[in-house]
This record gives structure tokens, C-alpha cells and sequence, in this order.
């Protein structure tokens, strides 16, 4: 936000100030004449004097309110004369005419252009001290205050919405939460919501509720689709789960969000219109616009700094709409609610004394299971009781109404796992509907209670505040624009959330492999079901087998993007069957692979047989466990040739290096025309410093389509510094590694908090290292092996986009150490000052600051797979394999923490420490870029290069190799290129996902989800001597050889369809969107 923009709002504000103080002044004057008549034209004079001097004052500092302030003066100077003149007292018909003068009446909602009052995170977190006064009882906020006659003209309107948040895991597993909590908590929620139609409920998890849906009976369903008709019962957000929004791929989040909201319209024909995130901890932006683009018109989140909390609510601009950095047009605009107080639990959601809302939470009434912290209980509602209560609950709404532009007032009625017995929801029912009775039976209250779901809330909103109700568009809106994110999340004093982003790294790679291999073999898929259709031949091909198999991975996937999952913020054993559901859909994505491409690379269609037992083609690499890295398999060499299918799964073409395992080291490797190819023969070491004598590694690159020629960078790996020369200059790169220990207060570092008890202390091993080097053909690297971590840096020398980065492997085992915290530390000559950039789900970057006025751990940021410095001249980025925890503490350098060993719980809940830590694998690529020509970037937003973009692709989704397990001479495969030409180098394939047909058995429909993404890329790096063999077409694509029946545009999860229809086969894409298409197979 400009400063000038910053003065406009302030001193329209003290204009306000300034009129009402004087109103208060002249009344206060006009009392006082009667009891000192002497000094009353000394008082008069004298307070006027002040009041001239500091709008002189204001005056000078308002450079853009110059007419605001003549204005104040000279009414104030007027007012003065007229004291002058008459020497006796002002009359109060002469006073009252003042004041209409100089302060006309004010309509409720003033209307500002929405670039007056846009504003990013980053200008918030530049204001805002970050101190933690007392506020009272509001502990976090202030004292809230108000007058009894403020809702005269327009009364109070009072939502309360019933809710039960469901973890899909947390503390149980997911079948254990739901054997002994969930299935209650909504086989009652159906006998209970009927017994009065007043009473509503809202309900966001979908995979608790499709659990459920398939173990109940026809009536039940029934009555609920009733409910859902009556509008008692609301679907918010329709996800699989209520995701994280820290370490989750934009990929997973709309993978989740489709299933969801693909199970709701085939059994309940219902599209969620409002978002519900109460859990969470901190809030993305990239999940503002997956819900836009969805078809959603507003959201909610919760876990916000209580700073930033604070300051909203000062503002009132606790409500607003969530706007995209990079967008210029309004057009990703969604209303967003943000809830003010601590927490989404009923003694911090009625307002903002919790020692009060205790009070009105019926499951705590005495002889419950749970009772009220601040030994006050609740009072069953009776009518000897209810006037009072009913006015201290009021009292609570009013104070919470004055944080907001509006008079509607949010009052979520609800907690982890709540309404689980049918007394519950008698208790709260029935005690809030005396007190709604009682409230709304009294028209001098001036208020209108109810109960109501968020999409109740929202719709109401909108109506007081003049925008449209059903639609998308904001209308004309009184609230501000806001762009950025809620990263990083502090719930108290200096204990950031800064530790999950890097808990469990072990599982958050899992789950980026498990995303891989979806995605590959979900467009694999949907390639054979086209092709056999093309082909109209009859085929064994397992089409309803593997359709079940990519479904459970779909879901086994979404549930693992729950806030308690991918967070590492569950109990061992929960972690564990996390684990499980991932590693099994790994295992059966790869028979889907192997079927899908069997059929695909064969050039007689009619020889293809099924047969899981024996599998044409082997993927070479195998995972024994669960919690175990996985691990290539061996290719037994002999005198007869073994063929090894590769297959590309992203868009571009492609040359990358294979590396296979293989008996023995003399070895040929020739393409598909019998050309040969140049190898690399290298050792596999069984132990840091012992090669096997029986199994070698052989490397090569693989070509897809024409390669184009280039020249090559000259790059030279120097252990223990990267040094890289680049048109003839040198840039000195350190790679270091370091500990972080847990500070010695009471409160110590765990699952989710860091907590650290200072810098960063250097990593010194107990023994020297092993180092050792390999140069070749294909690649050149040095493994060095410490006592915690085997580090490899690798130099591809190949032509292609692989060339241009230096590959970093980490292997790390803490598993010895106590209350420890390892990190690697990236050091450059880069004059990046205070500012880096990290990205946000995979899908955009966000600019940061580090400040000193923060703790260290509050300088951490999500890194889900990029992170990058840079100054006028160059950029140096850091992609990632998976997600962690970085920050930028010194100019130059990058810091990512790699594994946590956490002996102590932090007391969030979870009750543990992290203590279950593997042998975990992390994986990067380094990239360094020039720029075309020196520019400094303050722009609130930023965007990777193209070969960053490209080289992100290549690390999150390798080629896959599968041997073949018969004859070569018996079958012989062949290419298959689906695609008419390369994608543009900006456009991603998110998705090829064919649809659940409508009809009984779940297996596949004839049409498929087409997801597009056409990623914004910074103009300002060169192309050339890139690698990249692809270019850009202004986001217009042409698909693939198939001819489809059907083309529509439909909203992201295919809610709705859109009303333009593109030309056959061929699409438009602005910078950044992200666009569905349904399509008709074959």
C-alpha cells in the first residue's frame, strides 16, 4: 500500500475523530456555562485554540487531504467568530445547526473504489509492531465497547452454526474416529435436525461422510436429502478433507476437492457455494482461487497471527475480498471471513470474553465430561433465568458486531468431534432456541437471532451490504481487497508454527511420489480407455479393476492433504496408517501403469492379455515398506537383449538421464532403431566405501522427440563449495549444514512449533567424512558421507534441462540424536538483503521479508517446491522434491530444515514428541540464472523463469522405466505419442482424469476432466542455452491425436459449465488460470 494511500484513509479517520470530539466539546461547553458562566468564553476560546492548532498540525501532514482539512478549519474558525461575537453562551438551536453543517448525515455503507482501499500482507506485516499487550479479556485484542442505541435503525442479525470438526485423523486413525465418534455424531445429526426444522448444521469432511453414506439405508438417505432440501443441513467447502495449506501441491488440493465435490453431485446433487477452513494453520491463497475457480463465492478460514487479528478487527476489515497478487482484474476475487478471537471453539466464538461464551457452550454443564477452564458453568435456560442470560449473550454478539463493517454477526456453535450423543444436542438445541425466543420476542433488544449454516450467514451479508446473493460477482462492496497469505501462524506470545512444515519429512516425500504416480497414471489411463475405444477392438484390458485401484489412491491421497497428515501432526500410529494408505496406492498406481502402458506400446492390439501374476512390464524400482526408502531392482543381463519402456509423463519433450540397475558392466544400450547410445557404467556401493562386485549401474539419456542443439555451460563441482562459471564469471556457491537445538523455557519445540534456543550451531561430525567422486559421459558427482547425512551433488552433462542445475540428494538419519534439528545451508555472493522468495502449494511464489523485529522461527516459511534469492543480476533458486520449512536469515543465503527429532510434546494437543524419525531421502535441484538485464523487484508478487518452471517439472515427475519381462523377440514395443505436438512450455497438464460413470459398481464413464495450467514466468531470463525443448504460444494449446466428441469448459471441479465454448481441440489460456474441460473419450 502506497504511504499515500496509508494518509488518505488515516485522515478521513481523524476527520471523523475531530467532528465527533468537537460535538462532545460544544456539548460539554454548553453544560459547563450553566455551573462556571465566568469561565466559560476563557474554556470556549482556549479548547478551540487547541483543536485550530492541531488541525494546522494534520494539515501539514495530510498532503492529499488539504481540501478535507480547509474544510474542518473553517467551520471550526466560524464556529469560533460566532463565540467571539455573541460573548454569552452558544443556544442549542444554533449548536445543533453546527453540527448538521459539519457533519452531514453519513449513509451506512460508503462506497470506495477498490483500489483506494486494496492493500497486501506484506504492507501489514511492514506496519504492525507485533507486541502482545494484555488486552483484557480479550487477551489477544482490546477492550470493545459500545452504545445502547446503535442498532435503533438497523437491528442486530445473529447467525449461530452448529458444527462437529471432524479430524480424518489425529489422535485415532481415521476408522477409529469414525467407529467411535463420527458415525454418531451424523446418525444423530438425522433424528435430531428433523425434530425441529429451526435447527441447521454444517458439514465439510467427505470422506467421513461418503464412509457413512455407504453403510446407512435408503430411508436414512432419504431423510437426509431432505434436509439438504429444507436447507438444514449445508456441504461447506466438499472436499475430502479440510486441507493443509502449508505443505500441500496445488495438484493434491484439487484432486481432494474434485473427489469431493464429485461424490456429492452423484449421490446428493449438491455444489457447495461457501468454504469452511477452521483448522488449518495459517491459510493459502492458492486455495482462495481453487475455490473461485470451482464455483464458490466465499470462504472462511480461521488460524491467523493474533496480531494480525487484532489489527483487522481495529480496521473492521475482518471481511474482505481475498484478491490474487498477480491479478489486475479482479476477476479471482472471493469473499473471506476471517474469525476474530483464538479459536473455533464455543468459548471463543460468541464474542470476546471467553470466561462468559464458556457459558453458553450446554455440553458443559455440570456433571458433563467436560467443564468450563474458568469455573463459571453454564445454566440450563429457564424462565427464571432467561432475561439475564440472554442479555449477557447478547452483550457478547453486540461486542463482537463492532469488529465488523456489518450489523450480522457470526457465532460458530461448535468443537473437534461435537453433537457425538444425543443429549448434546438436546443440551445446545434447545437452551440457545429459549434464548433466540426470548431475544427476538423483544423488539427493544433490537436483535434477530438464529440458527443458520455459513452459506445462511454469507447470503445475509450480502443482502445488508448491496451485493448480489447467488452469484459470483462481488456486486458493489464495501469491503476492502486484500492480497497475500496468512503464513506464518502464531497462536500465543513467540510460538510460531513454523515446525510442521518440516515434521515427518519422511511421509511428506511419500506423499509427493504417491501425487506422481497418480497423475501419471491417471493420464495413462485415460489414454488407453480412448485408444481401445479408437481402436474398437474387444479387450481383456482391466478397466473397472484399475478404475477402483486409481479411486482408492484418489482418496488415499486426500485424505493424507488433512491438516493432521501431511503436517506430521499425528500420533505414531496414526502416522503409520497414513503410511500404509500411501504406500499401498503406490503399489497399485503401478499396476495401472504397467497394464496401461502394455496395451499402449503394443502394435498388435489383439495379443494383449491381462495377467497381474505376470506383468509384461516391471517398473524398476520397488518399495519394500512403509517406512522404508524404496529402491531400484536389478535387470538381469544375458545373451539375449532385454527392452525397457520409458515413459514421459509431462507435456514437453524431454531428454533426461536413465539410470538402471544391471548384472553386469559390459553392456550396450540402442534405441528403439537399434542405434546405439552412450552409457555410463558406474558403481552401486553396498556400503559408504564398498562397491558391489554383482550389480552396476548404467546411465544414459533418453531423447523424446528431436532434440535441439545448444551449446553447454561449463560447470566444475569443487567439494566443499559449487563453483560455477558462467560467461566467464565465477559465483561461489557453499552448501553447509547445521543444527538447531530447542530453547530451554518451558515450552519447547514439537510437532508444530519451532522453538529454537538460538542461531543455528555449525554441523561438526564425529568422524571425518567419506568423499567420493565420479565423473563420466553422462554425469559427474561427489558423495560425501557424514555421520548424520550422505550429501551428493550431481552434474549432468547433457544438452538439455537437466544440464543447467545441479542435483542435490540428502540422505539423513537422526534417529540417535535428542531435541535436535538439521538443516541445510545454502551460502551465495547474491545480494538478495532482506528479501526472498518462497512458493505457495506449488502454483505461485510469494515475496518475503526477514525481519528483525521477529523471532528467528517466526521467519520460516512453507516451501512447497521452490524457493530463490536474487538481486538486479541474478537469481539463484532452490527446487524441492518435497516439502519443508526455509528462510533467508542473511543476505545470500537460504536455509531448509531437513528432519526434526523432538523428545517433548509442544502442547497443541497432540500429546508427543517426534521421536519416529527414518532414513529420509530429500531431494533438490540448484539453479542459478542471469538476468537479460539489471531490474530490482519490489512488485508485491514474483514469478519463476521458464526453466525453473520446466526443471520443478522434471524433479516432481521423473521418467518411469519398465523392463520388459519377455522375449524382446516374441514382442517387440513400439513408441506411442499421444500428443500432436509439445505442450508450450507454460502450459502444464495438471490432470487427466476420466469421471466415475453414474451407474452402479464404480467403474469409469466415457469422459474425463482436462486440467490446464498456464503458469506465469518471468520475462527477464534469457532462453537461450537453456535446454528447453519447447516454446511459448500466448496460452494457446492443441491437444492430443485423439478427436473427442465433446469439448466444454466447466468449472474446476466440473460443478458447472461455462457458457463459451472453444474451438475444436484447441484452448486459450490467460497467465496463471487454471481451466477444466470435460471431455468426451475416444
Amino acid at each position: 500500500m502506497k504511504i499515500s494511500r496509508q494518509f488518505t484513509v488515516f485522515g478521513s479517520a481523524i476527520f471523523c475523530v475531530v467532528v465527533f470530539s468537537l460535538y462532545l466539546m460544544l456539548d460539554h461547553l454548553q453544560l459547563d456555562r450553566i455551573k462556571n458562566p465566568i469561565n466559560e468564553e476563557r474554556l470556549q476560546n482556549g479548547q478551540l485554540v487547541i483543536l485550530q492548532d492541531k488541525i494546522d498540525h494534520l494539515e501539514r501532514l495530510l498532503a492529499e487531504n488539504n481540501k478535507i482539512i480547509a474544510n474542518i478549519r473553517d467551520s471550526v474558525t466560524n464556529l469560533r467568530k460566532s463565540v467571539n461575537n455573541d460573548k454569552g453562551p452558544l443556544e442549542a438551536k444554533n449548536l445543533s445547526q453546527g453540527l448538521v453543517d459539519l457533519l452531514p448525515f453519513a449513509p451506512i455503507w460508503v462506497l470506495i473504489p477498490s483500489e483506494d482501499c486494496q492493500f497486501s500482507m506484506l504492507d501489514v506485516y511492514d506496519m504492525l509492531s507485533f507486541d502482545n499487550p494484555d488486552g483484557g479479556v480479550w487477551k489477544q485484542g482490546f477492550d470493545i465497547s459500545y452504545e445502547e442505541n446503535e442498532w435503533d435503525q438497523e437491528p442486530l442479525q445473529v447467525v449461530v452454526v452448529p458444527h462437529s470438526h471432524n479430524d480424518p485423523g489425529w489422535l485415532k486413525t481415521f476408522d477409529d474416529y469414525y467407529r467411535d465418534q463420527t458415525q454418531h455424531i451424523l446418525n444423530n445429526m438425522v433424528v435430531k435436525l428433523h425434530e425441529d426444522e429451526r435447527r441447521k448444521m454444517i458439514w465439510s469432511e467427505i470422506s467421513y461422510f461418503s464412509k457413512w453414506w455407504n453403510n446407512i439405508d435408503i430411508q436414512k438417505k432419504d431423510a437426509v436429502k431432505k434436509l439438504i432440501e429444507r436447507g438444514q443441513l449445508e456441504m461447506a467447502t466438499g472436499g475430502w478433507v479440510m486441507p493443509d495449506e502449508a505443505n500441500t501441491h496445488y495438484f493434491a488440493l484439487i484432486d481432494q476437492l474434485l473427489e469431493g465435490h464429485q461424490w456429492l453431485e452423484r449421490n446428493l446433487g449438491v455444489k457447495p457455494k461457501t468454504a469452511w477452513a477452521v483448522d488449518p494453520f495459517g491459510h493459502s491463497p492458492t486455495q482462495a482461487y481453487l475455490f473461485k475457480q470451482a464455483g464458490l463465492s466465499n470462504m472462511l478460514i480461521q488460524r491467523v497471527h493474533y496480531s494480525i487479528k487484532k489489527h483487522f478487527a481495529t480496521q473492521k476489515t475482518l471481511e474482505f475480498f481475498w484478491r490474487q497478487n498477480w491479478d489486475q482484474e479482479s476477476s479471482t476475487d472471493i469473499l473471506c471471513h476471517m474469525m476474530p478471537f483464538y479459536s473455533y471453539d464455543v468459548p471463543h466464538t460468541c464474542g470476546p470474553d471467553p470466561k462468559i461464551c464458556c457459558q453458553f457452550d450446554f455440553k458443559r454443564l455440570p456433571g458433563g465430561r467436560i467443564s468450563c477452564p474458568w469455573r463459571i458453568p453454564p445454566q440450563v435456560i429457564t424462565s427464571d433465568n432467561v432475561q439475564q442470560r440472554a442479555h449477557m449473550l447478547l452483550d457478547q454478539y453486540r461486542k463482537k458486531s463492532k469488529l465488523f463493517m456489518s450489523k450480522v454477526v457470526l457465532a460458530p456453535l461448535g468443537d473437534d468431534f461435537r453433537y457425538t450423543d444425543a443429549q448434546e444436542w438436546d443440551q445446545q438445541f434447545n437452551n440457545y432456541q429459549k434464548l433466540f425466543d426470548y431475544m427476538n420476542s423483544h423488539p427493544e433488544l433490537n436483535v434477530q437471532a438464529q440458527f443458520g449454516t455459513i452459506s445462511d450467514y454469507f447470503e445475509i451479508l450480502r443482502k445488508v451490504t448491496g451485493m448480489d446473493q447467488a452469484g459470483m460477482n462481488k456486486g458493489v462492496s464495501p469491503f476492502p481487497v486484500l492480497s497475500g497469505d496468512f503464513f506464518t501462524y502464531a497462536d500465543r506470545d513467540d510460538h510460531y508454527w513454523s515446525g510442521y512444515f518440516t515434521s515427518r519429512p519422511f511421509y511428506k516425500r511419500m506423499d509427493r511420489m504417491l501425487e506422481s504416480h497418480l497423475r501419471a497414471a491417471e493420464i495413462l489411463y485415460s489414454l488407453t480407455l480412448a485408444n481401445i475405444k479408437m481402436f474398437g477392438k474387444p479387450s481383456n484390458y482391466p478397466a473397472v479393476e484399475n478404475y477402483k485401484l486409481l479411486t482408492e489412491a484418489r482418496r488415499n491421497l486426500g485424505l493424507f492433504q488433512h491438516h493432521d497428515a501431511i503436517t506430521g501432526t499425528g500420533k505414531d500410529w496414526v502416522v503409520v496408517d497414513y503410511g500404509t494408505r500411501l504406500f499401498h496406492s503406490i503399489l497399485n498406481l503401478k499396476r495401472v501403469i504397467v497394464s496401461s502402458a502394455h496395451w499402449l506400446v503394443l502394435d498388435d492390439k489383439n495379443i494383449y492379455t491381462y495377467d497381474p501374476a505376470k506383468p509384461l512390464l516391471q517398473i524398476d524400482e520397488v518399495q519394500p515398506a512403509q517406512d522404508v526408502l524404496p529402491h531400484k531392482t536389478v535387470i538381469k543381463i544375458s545373451a539375449t537383449p532385454r527392452s525397457v519402456v520409458v515413459y514421459n509423463p509431462i507435456e514437453q519433450a524431454r531428454s533426461s538421464v536413465i539410470s538402471i540397475y544391471v548384472t553386469t558392466p559390459h553392456i550396450r544400450v540402442l534405441t528403439a532403431q537399434g542405434r546405439p547410445v552412450i552409457a555410463q557404467i558406474t558403481a552401486v556401493w553396498e556400503h559408504f566405501t564398498q562397491a558391489s562386485t554383482e550389480v552396476f549401474q548404467v546411465s544414459f539419456v533418453a531423447h523424446f522427440r528431436v532434440a535441439i542443439p545448444q551449446e553447454t555451460v561449463p560447470v566444475s563441482v569443487e567439494n566443499p563449495h559449487l563453483q560455477l562459471f558462467e560467461n566467464g564469471l565465477k559465483h561461489s556457491i557453499k552448501v553447509d549444514f547445521v543444527w538447531y537445538g530447542t530453547t530451554s523455557n518451558k515450552d519447547k519445540s514439537g510437532a508444530y512449533l519451532f522453538l529454537p534456543d538460538g542461531e543455528a550451531k555449525k554441523y561438526s561430525p564425529s568422524r571425518p567424512p567419506v568423499i567420493r567422486v565420479t565423473k563420466g559421459p553422462v554425469f559427474s558427482e561427489v558423495t560425501t558421507t557424514f555421520t548424520h547425512i550422505t550429501h551428493t551433488l550431481r552434474l549432468y552433462n547433457i544438452q538439455g534441462v537437466d544440464g543447467q542445475a545441479v542435483e542435490i540428494c540428502n540422505t539423513v538419519d537422526i534417529r540417535g540424536e535428542f531435541n535436535q534439528e538439521i538443516a541445510m545451508r545454502i551460502t551465495s555472493d547474491i545480494n538478495s538483503m532482506n528479501r526472498f522468495f518462497t512458493d505457495l502449494n506449488g502454483f505461485q511464489v510469494q515475496p518475503r521479508r526477514t525481519m528483525s523485529k521477529l523471532p528467528l522461527q517466526a521467519n520460516f516459511y512453507p516451501m512447497t517446491s521452490m524457493a530463490y534469492l536474487e538481486d538486479s543480476n541474478r537469481r539463484l533458486t532452490l527446487l524441492t522434491a518435497q516439502s519443508l520449512g526455509a528462510a533467508s536469515l542473511k543476505s545470500g543465503q537460504l536455509e531448509v530444515i531437513m528432519d526434526r527429532r523432538l523428545n517433548q510434546d509442544d502442547n497443541r494437543g497432540l500429546g508427543q514428541g517426534v521421536l519416529d524419525n527414518k532414513i529420509t531421502a530429500n531431494s533438490f535441484r540448484l539453479l542459478l540464472e542471469p538476468r537479460n538485464s539489471a531490474q530490482e523487484n519490489n512488485a508485491p508478487f514474483s514469478y519463476p523463469s521458464l526453466l525453473s518452471h520446466i526443471s520443478c517439472t522434471y524433479l516432481n515427475h521423473p521418467l518411469i522405466q519398465m523392463a520388459t519381462s519377455v522375449d524382446p523377440a516374441l514382442l517387440t514395443p513400439v513408441p506411442h505419442s499421444p500428443l500432436t505436438s509439445s505442450f508450450p512450455c507454460d502450459i502444464h497438464l495438471v490432470n487427466l482424469r476420466t469421471i466415475q460413470s453414474q451407474e452402479e459398481g464404480g467403474g469409469p464413464s466415457e469422459q474425463a476432466a482436462l486440467i490446464l495450467h498456464r503458469k506465469g514466468f518471468d520475462c527477464g531470463f534469457s532462453s537461450r542455452n537453456t535446454g528447453l525443448l519447447c516454446s511459448t504460444t500466448r496460452g494457446k494449446v492443441i491437444l492430443f491425436r485423439q478427436s473427442y466428441n465433446t469439448f466444454t469448459p466447466v468449472s474446476l471441479s466440473l460443478m458447472y459449465e461455462s457458457s463459451s465454448t472453444p474451438k475444436h481441440q484447441e484452448i486459450s489460456l490467460k497467465p496463471m488460470e487454471i481451466c477444466t474441460y470435460r471431455i468426451q473419450l475416444g
